[in-house]
């Protein structure tokens, strides 16, 4: 103990000195904290999005695209055949139809317009013969009056999932409930989730009824999904409108939940395998390991700042310690004189660096509970800026995702980190100022064991 307590004192013999070793290493060791702190939190979060970000496999019927294309829809057959595939988590189904005023009460929120005039030429209307197609300032190509006959129709989903389904119909958006409780998932009953423009161009509210189908539906609840597209349709059950609609078991739009990113390509190829010609299966793993690429960035960078904070700290207190070896050469050579072992110098000499070290890692510690948050956001801003200028974008991977996720949400979501400092990481702060205290000491154990009393009098 007395060769313990010696190396303690002889820390402060050079109080100048001391200070500024303790603040260098208490730097380094609060720089390795906040890496380790860094790297921790962009680990989770990486593992927590590609658990459930991304992580989609898209189907539809082979040539179908919205209301465009062609082809057969799918059957529960085709959806048996992919929903046992492994990794496969889940399937959310749904069916997409078209309301016409001879099918609904319902009034089209969206107006027809040019566009609408024009997309639709051809294809029958809702309301009588269908005009000479309008140029842009609403006259006919003859230069008369463009009649605007068309009306838009109002989609229908059949869903087991409103949200998703929401999300993956032609137009998308991001669905908030503003009033009233979604359907569940495998209900049978005439009633609907509309959106907010339905609702407001047909006075409905939660309660309110209308006509589809033939039938009569209720109105569960209104959501509100940002753009008029989307918040012109009507989300209904889907073993309902595959009754109402006379299509029993056929589906337009299948996503496939898997278990993580990683294995969504092999999930993607099988399906495609099942299926055959009958569906075109997508995906939209590429994107979203794109938006995660900044994150893995940051696990690399972390790692190598990580290694070289420990080594810098390491290094400080290897040189100081062979400093004071060789200022104290006639006082080892004096100490190994009157029986001291090389192993009771070295002992005093290492409690001396770990004295420094532990006064450092006081610091470190107290640096990296402040520091650790803010450096890990600026990493993943600074990471997540250079990922969307080489993209060219605003954002990582901008748009609307297949599969029902956004990209642009994902990009969002994976900026989201937040770093926390817990128990665990101050008991790697102080296993890092040990690490170093041992690695920085070893050299100067070296030169100690080399002092030999005889030479040093002789020399003196």
């Amino acid at each position: 103990m007395n060769v313990l307590s010696r190396g303690v004192r002889n820390a402060f013999r050079n109080k100048i000195r001391t200070f500024s070793i303790v603040v260098i290493v208490g730097l380094s060791v609060g720089m390795a904290l906040a890496m380790l702190v860094a790297r921790q939190a962009v680990t989770d979060k990486i593992t927590s999005v590609k658990s459930s970000v991304g992580n989609t496999v898209s189907i539809s019927p082979a040539g179908v695209r919205g209301f465009d294309g062609g082809g057969n829809a799918l059957t529960a057959a085709d959806i048996a055949k992919v929903s046992s595939l492994s990794h496969v988590t889940s399937v959310t189904q749904s069916l997409s139809d078209r309301l016409t005023t001879s099918d609904t009460d319902l009034e089209s929120a969206v107006e027809a317009g040019a566009l609408g005039q024009r997309f639709n030429r051809g294809s029958g209307t809702t309301g009588g013969d269908m005009p000479t197609p309008p140029a842009g300032d609403g006259t006919a190509t003859d230069g008369t009056t463009a009649t605007q006959s068309f009306t838009p129709p109002v989609t229908v989903i059949g869903a087991t999932d409103p949200e998703t389904a929401l999300s993956t119909s032609q137009g998308g958006g991001t669905f908030t409930l503003t009033s009233g409780e979604v359907f569940a998932g495998d209900s049978s009953e005439n009633v609907a989730v509309i959106g907010k423009g339905l609702a407001e161009k047909n006075s409905l509210t939660v309660g309110s009824t209308f006509q589809a189908y033939g039938q009569t539906i209720k109105v569960v609840a209104i959501y509100d999904a940002g753009n008029t597209f989307s918040n012109n349709q009507v989300i209904m059950p889907l073993n309902t409108v595959q009754t109402l609609s006379e299509q029993a078991d056929a589906v337009t739009s299948a996503t496939l939940n898997v278990d993580s990113i990683d294995n969504v390509a092999s999930v993607s190829s099988a399906a495609s395998s099942a299926l055959g010609d009958t569906a075109d299966v997508t995906n939209a793993s590429e994107q979203a390991e794109s938006a995660v690429a900044p994150l893995e960035n940051i696990q690399t960078i972390s790692l190598y700042s990580l290694i070289g904070a420990l080594i810098a700290g390491a290094a400080i207190i290897l040189l100081t310690m062979v400093m004071i070896v060789r200022e104290r050469r006639r006082e080892i050579g004096v100490i190994k004189a009157i029986g001291a072992s090389n192993l009771n110098v070295m002992t005093q000499f290492a409690s001396e660096a770990v004295t420094f070290t532990v006064l450092g890692a006081i610091i470190g510690i107290v640096f990296g509970l402040v520091a650790g948050n803010p450096i890990t956001q600026l990493l993943v801003n600074n990471s997540a800026s250079s990922t969307a200028s080489a993209a060219g974008g605003p954002g990582m991977g901008g748009g609307q995702g297949m599969g029902g996720r956004g990209i642009g949400a994902v990009g969002r979501t994976v900026t989201n980190v937040t770093a926390s400092v817990g128990v665990d990481i101050i008991l790697y702060g102080l296993g890092v100022a040990i690490l170093i205290a041992i690695v920085g000491s070893a050299l100067a154990s070296f030169f100690i064991a080399k002092v030999r009393p005889a030479e040093v009098m002789r020399a003196e």
